[in-house]
């Protein structure tokens, strides 16, 4: 096990002159990134949460849009073989999930796969990586509450009879003006984060056995409306298709590594964090193929991508009566607020982490005596998300998250190799089995999903990658803790 007390190592190199290059390649040692954990301007994180409250985050991060919401669109990509789609997207995340799980257990810091960067492969990768990371969590977020506010409409319909206009309920592009429900989600995320991790832990745990029942709630009914001709034509659209399908719908299995976030937090990290992450992982990569093959076989694949809540529609079709709808509109709001609950912590977290090391201001790093919740951080990462929320359409967030994930995941596969070969002593609660073998592959598929996005993905990629060296030449830099 780590000595979370130790010390510094007396074998960092002593402070002189460095030259560019040096400094971008200068790497944060492992028993620093650990010793400085929990530590912030004026306040310390709490370690409250069990294993499993970290796996419930985990859950809570990953099981929500990308089968409420994401799977009406991924369907006309791929047609039935949206099945496939889902188990390789899962497979690429397990390969990366078991290079998370070894770093988290070596490295149980909140700043995720920017701390093992930074320990691996120096600044400007970590730069980079942590970049990638806003990228994946604070878009994800905004992502994530576009597709509560159908719900929310599908549930007020079902219930009372009126909807919210399309104009307050819909971002620009899709038929409105300012997503005012997404707004909503995202600030009442803030309220329950604001009173810290434990308090947030225990909402998350409650809304995650709810968004599950619903789900299998939804397989019980949806499977009496199979109809095995939905499947006879099952890859229309050839490997391309599925390959394109599986590259959108990673975007749902980007959660899993939210436990990572929380390593500061975490009574036990070494040893719980590398489970919830696996455990996590396994429990959703289930639920979505289940899910997704009885909906498939339910309504034929021409039929999705009309709305954002298909399921609920398949569930009115097979029973003819909107009470199964409704239920399921419920179980969906409430799991798309778990989704952006969970994210919204980890992306606060990561923003952490690099606050205190100095590439980002300290504001982001400032904890609250009282709730041992970095406030100001949260109310200020709240608040753009749920912007960005009522401003752009989903599709162009999820794919742009989708991007800017695949990235960093390829990053952390070549972090534990790199800390294989040049800390092989640290001892290790799990380890990535046939490596480097097992990490390779993950970094391949990562590369593969990438190139499996359209062009303009890729531009809004660059612009944003372009945008972030920017921000680190002129501020991070030359403000790192380690100048």
């Amino acid at each position: 096990m780590l000595d979370h007390g130790a010390a510094p190592p007396t074998t960092e190199p002593s402070p002189k002159p460095q030259g560019a290059g040096a400094r971008l390649m200068r790497r944060k040692p492992v028993e620093r990134l650990v010793a400085e954990g929990g530590q912030g301007e004026g306040g310390a994180l709490r370690r409250s949460l069990s294993m499993w409250q970290l796996t419930m985050i985990s859950i809570g991060a990953t099981l929500g849009t990308g089968i409420f919401v994401v799977l009406g669109e991924a369907v006309p990509e791929a047609g039935p073989a949206v099945t496939v789609s889902f188990v390789i997207a899962g497979l690429t995340a397990l390969f990366s999930a078991l290079s998370y799980a070894e770093l988290a257990g070596t490295i149980p810091v909140a700043g995720s796969s920017y701390s093992y960067a930074y320990a691996t492969m120096g600044e400007l990768v970590a730069w980079v990586c942590g970049w990638c990371l806003i990228l994946e969590y604070g878009v994800s977020v905004a992502a994530v509450a576009v597709g509560w506010g159908e719900y929310v409409n599908e549930l007020l319909a079902g219930t009372i009879g009126v909807t919210i206009p399309d104009a307050i309920s819909a971002p620009p592009g899709d038929g409105g003006f300012f997503n005012l429900p997404a707004l909503i989600v995202v600030l009442l995320a803030m309220v329950f984060l604001l009173g810290g991790a434990r308090e947030s832990a225990r909402a998350n745990t409650i809304m995650v056995v709810v968004k599950i029942a619903a789900l299998v709630l939804f397989c019980a009914v949806g499977v009496q409306g199979f109809r095995s001709g939905n499947y006879e034509n099952f890859m229309p659209l050839g490997m391309a298709g599925v390959s394109a399908a599986g590259a959108s719908l990673f975007f749902s299995y980007i959660g899993f590594d939210a436990a990572s976030t929380a390593g500061e937090e975490a009574k036990n990290p070494q040893r719980d964090l590398p489970r919830a992450i696996m455990l996590s992982l396994l429990i959703v990569t289930t639920l979505y193929v289940l899910v997704a093959a009885v909906a498939v076989g339910a309504r034929p694949w021409k039929g999705f991508g009309e709305s954002e809540a298909a399921l609920a529609g398949i569930m009115e079709d097979v029973t003819g009566q909107s009470f199964w709808a409704v239920l399921l509109a419920a179980g969906a709001v409430i799991a798309i607020a778990s989704v952006v609950l969970t994210v919204l912590y980890g992306q606060t977290r990561i923003l952490f982490a690099m606050s205190r090391d100095g590439l980002v201001p300290k504001v982001f790093s400032r904890v609250h005596k009282k709730s041992g919740a970095p406030r100001a951080n949260t109310v200020i990462v709240s608040l753009f998300c749920g912007v960005l929320a009522a401003a752009v359409p989903l599709g162009q967030l999820a794919d742009a998250t989708s991007i800017g994930t695949l990235f960093a995941f390829a990053l952390v596969n070549v972090a534990v190799v790199v800390l294989r070969r040049t800390r092989p002593e640290m001892k290790r609660t799990f380890r990535v089995p046939l490596s480097p073998l097992f990490p390779v592959i993950g970094f391949g598929f990562c590369v593969w999903m990438m190139f499996s996005l359209d062009t303009v993905t890729w531009i809004v990629f660059g612009v944003w990658m372009a945008v972030g060296l920017a921000l680190y030449f002129a501020y991070g830099m030359r403000r790192s803790a380690l100048r």
